[in-house]
C-alpha cells in the first residue's frame, strides 16, 4: 500500500483527485460539453484526449485533475452532469494500483480497467 496507508486509510494522505471520462465516437460530442462545463465551473486541469486505450484505461477517454478541497462540489455536479458518460474516479495516494483498484467510485457503468498495468515489480534484493 502506498505512504503508510493502513487498513483504515487517512484521509490526510490524499493529494488530489483524478476523474477519468470515457466516452465513445457516438458520445464524444457529450463528453465535449461535459469537458467545457468542468473547466468553466471548477479550477481543474484538463488532460488530454485519448481516443485510444492509454494505460489501465480500457476506452477512450480524458482525464481532469482536481484539488482535494474541489472534491464536494465537483464530483456531485459530475453525479447530476455527466450526459449518461461513465466517470471513474480516484484518488491520488501514492499508489497508483490501489488508487484505481480500491479506492476508486464509479458514476455511471463501471468499466473493466486493465489493473495488471498498475501493479508493481516486486523489489529484487
Amino acid at each position: 500500500m502506498g505512504r503508510g496507508m493502513t487498513e483504515e486509510s487517512d484521509t490526510a494522505g490524499i493529494e488530489g483527485y483524478h476523474a477519468h471520462v470515457y466516452y465513445e465516437p457516438a458520445t464524444r460530442g457529450v463528453a465535449e460539453r461535459v469537458r467545457q462545463a468542468l473547466g468553466e465551473r471548477f479550477p481543474v486541469r484538463l488532460g488530454r484526449w485519448h481516443d485510444v486505450p492509454v494505460g489501465p484505461h480500457p476506452g477512450a477517454m480524458y482525464q481532469v485533475a482536481f484539488a482535494v478541497d474541489a472534491f464536494p462540489l465537483l464530483v456531485p455536479w459530475l453525479m447530476l452532469n455527466r450526459g449518461g458518460l461513465s466517470v471513474l474516479v480516484h484518488p491520488l495516494t501514492g499508489d497508483d494500483y490501489e488508487d484505481h483498484a480500491r479506492f476508486a467510485l464509479w458514476l455511471g457503468a463501471p468499466l473493466p480497467l486493465r489493473l495488471e498495468m498498475l501493479r508493481r515489480a516486486p523489489a529484487s534484493d
